[in-house]
């Protein structure tokens, strides 16, 4: 299951409106053609899916956030609550299309297996996310500072990123051939710095932490980042991003 987080549809735009137009990349690798219906695995608040739609294809978006889904509905998307590990699509989509969002799922077999069920024959799964390497430096940081107060932080982390031999082999087991798959690192600017990015994305970890010691956590998170992610006032995450490209033989 995707990891149980609440997510802010405002301080997600505000804070990381950067995943979506980053994912470009990834929905040029798909080419959505016109008359496609396409499944939008983790659409979030739809950023994409309005573009899968304005290019012409007819998108049907899911995510597990209450949240991400009312926010996507605003823009007259097709969009449905649903956890990528329950879906149960079968010989319904040409593609299926995920950024930013398969490292936050642990039961990674379950999701592809879906995914391959989902598709029609010759259908393509496309997407990105956080691969082997992703935010190193941040994961460290913000175990460590846990591990300083006692807390072990080895299991605080939501994200698996893997290699991309390792999902490709999770890609092959479910009967995909894989055509295309690379690990691409990629440090992003953040737009509301290192106390905008844990603020929407650390979570996890500040729940390990009493309330009234979280900031003081996450500041000293951003204290031991400084001298790596930050110059010239401006700080950059140390991203590390898994594309690929499959096909339901």
């Amino acid at each position: 299951m995707v990891a149980d987080i609440v997510w802010n549809p405002d301080e997600y735009a505000r804070n990381a409106r950067y995943v979506s137009d980053l994912g470009m990349p990834a929905l040029e690798l798909l080419n959505p053609r016109p008359g496609e219906r396409i499944l939008d695995l983790g659409c979030g608040d739809g950023e994409l899916t309005r573009v899968l739609r304005e290019r012409g294809s007819e998108p049907v978006g899911i995510d597990s956030s209450r949240e991400l889904i009312a926010a996507a509905r605003t823009l007259g998307l097709d969009v449905r609550k649903q956890d990528a590990c329950e879906m149960e699509f079968e010989d319904e989509f040409d593609a299926v299309f995920s950024n930013a969002v398969l490292h936050w799922i642990s039961e990674t077999d379950i999701v592809i297996g879906n995914v391959y069920r989902a598709l029609r024959r010759g259908g393509r799964f496309v997407g990105e996310f956080g691969g082997y390497g992703n935010c190193a430096a941040i994961v460290t940081a913000l175990v460590d500072e846990l591990e300083l107060r006692g807390i072990d932080g080895s299991k605080a982390s939501p994200w698996h990123f893997p290699t991309a031999d390792e999902f490709s082999d999770r890609l092959a087991a479910a009967g995909f051939s894989v055509p295309y798959i690379e690990l691409i690192p990629r440090p992003t600017p953040l737009p509301e710095g290192m106390p905008g990015f844990l603020a929407t994305f650390g979570g996890s970890f500040a729940a390990h932490v009493a309330c009234d010691q979280r900031n003081g956590y996450l500041s000293a998170v951003c204290d031991r980042l400084q001298p790596l992610l930050r110059s010239n006032g401006e700080w950059t995450a140390d991203y590390v991003r898994l594309k690929f490209e499959a096909t339901k033989e």
